[in-house]
């Protein structure tokens, strides 16, 4: 990798590590699934996306929202996605992004399952200030760092909100 690629490689490292940081809950009811799901939803159709969105803690689905023009092939990709979250307690996109730095790709290098774990963007933790990670929030429909990107808008909102 050349210099300057190794430097945007290390500069959105830091830039996904600190969303990481940045986003960090003090509750997470299943209204605040609800209203952080709806939000996402909003900001989809407001752009014409068509996504699903999940919101999961632990095990248990709080949320789901097919928007038109998705299938039964995002619901997996969300599964895979969130996967990686909760064995990584990291976004999958900080994850795949970590991979790439160093010139791998999550699948041929995580030695886990391509059919269970996807490190592409789209997933973030659910975390709890002084608790750590109790769930996840996942979007797929779009190119990966836009999946990404809605969570993060999301999330900021929902944070912003109260």
């Amino acid at each position: 990798m050349s210099t300057a690629g190794s430097q945007e490689a290390d500069d959105e490292l830091r830039e996904l590590a600190a969303q990481e940081d940045r986003l960090v809950l003090d509750t997470f009811s299943n209204d605040d699934a609800w209203r952080l799901g709806s939000l996402l939803v909003e900001l989809a159709q407001e752009r014409g996306a068509a996504v699903t969105i999940g919101i999961r803690r632990g095990a248990q689905q709080l949320f789901h929202c097919a928007l038109p023009g998705t299938s039964a092939d995002n619901d997996a990709w969300i599964a895979r996605k969130s996967g990686v979250v909760e064995r990584y307690a990291e976004s999958s996109y900080l994850v795949g992004a970590r991979f790439r730095a160093k010139g791998r790709t999550f699948e041929e290098s995580s030695r886990l399952d391509p059919d269970r774990y996807a490190a592409h963007g789209g997933a973030f933790p659910i975390r709890l200030r002084g608790t750590g990670v109790v769930g996840v929030v996942a979007v797929s429909g779009l190119p990966q760092a836009d999946d990404h990107a809605l969570v993060m808008e999301g999330l900021e909102r929902f944070l912003a909100a109260g």
